[in-house]
């Protein structure tokens, strides 16, 4: 999953070099934290958090196929 959000992310910054996507296990599953640069915040979100809502979706669906919850949290 991790994996998956990084490269999502990566594909759609403008520095790339500055995305970190962190796991951390906890009681109601696994939290993945993306931090990116200030500038491309924007990006990551997207208009009404679309882009947002999408990774979301997309990490959700491939932690059901694994029988995991995910969550992804955006933010620096």
């Amino acid at each position: 999953m991790k994996e998956l959000v990084e490269i999502l992310a990566k594909s759609l910054v403008d520095h790339p070099e500055e995305v970190v996507v962190t796991e951390e296990n906890t009681a109601d599953g696994i939290v993945l934290r993306l931090d990116v640069a200030q500038d491309d915040m924007g990006r990551v979100i997207g208009k009404q958090g679309r882009i947002a809502k999408a990774i979301r979706s997309l990490v959700k669906a491939a932690a059901l196929k694994e029988e995991k919850k995910v969550t992804v949290e955006i933010g620096r």
